[in-house]
């Protein structure tokens, strides 16, 4: 009898359908972690002025969070719509990864909460370098046991693999730069911008 009698199995659009929901779950989490000040009522222009401002950080950290699990999710979709079917190991990895994206919600509540801690950046900084590890672990290995569609162009699946890497390399360096300039570090994934562009150029066919 074959080995592969009892091989178990999910289908991918029910996996990617889960992923979906798992996705919007946690925008949702995360957009409950910004927290809107009970004002009183009788407060001046300038009084009110002054609380939006200070609300600043935590819409900045809102707001690369939103930025950053966008990204995973469009990467996802990516590597997904060119895995041609489910293998019960690429299962499991989509799973942590599915935690993760939700771990990345619960750390930008702390980073929200004690964004002058560097300690709290560093939990944020390692969930998203872990994260997006994973996802660039599961587009290797989809790779090696070839359960890529064949007619994927080579230029895009070495796109996939140098794209997937720039999220755990940016948020490495902005780990490092952490322990010298905390301010510098909160800014470091701004370069993803431009180096995504670049990177659709250079692999474009």
């Amino acid at each position: 009898m074959s080995s592969k009698a009892f091989a178990p199995k999910i289908k991918l659009e029910h996996m990617v359908t889960f992923s979906d929901a798992v996705f919007a779950f946690a925008l949702t989490l995360m957009a409950l972690t910004v927290d809107i000040p009970d004002l009183e009522s009788n407060l001046t222009e300038q009084q009110l002025v002054q609380e939006l401002v200070d609300m600043i950080p935590q819409l900045e950290t809102y707001i690369l969070s939103f930025f950053i699990i966008a990204l995973f999710w469009i990467s996802y979709h990516q590597v997904f719509n060119h895995i041609k079917e489910s293998h019960i190991t690429i299962v499991h990895l989509n799973l942590i990864f599915l935690l993760l994206i939700t771990i990345l919600s619960i750390s930008t509540s702390l980073v929200i909460s004690f964004n002058e801690y560097q300690i709290a950046y560093l939990i944020y900084y390692t969930v998203v370098i872990i994260t997006s590890g994973l996802m660039l672990l599961i587009w290797w290995y989809a790779s090696r046991i070839k359960a890529i569609d064949e007619n994927t162009h080579p230029l895009y699946k070495k796109g996939m693999l140098v794209q997937l890497s720039i999220i755990p390399i940016v948020f490495f360096l902005a780990l490092l730069t952490s322990f010298i300039s905390l301010t510098a570090a909160q800014y470091c994934w701004l370069v993803i911008i431009p180096i995504y562009i670049l990177i659709r150029h250079k692999f474009k066919h």
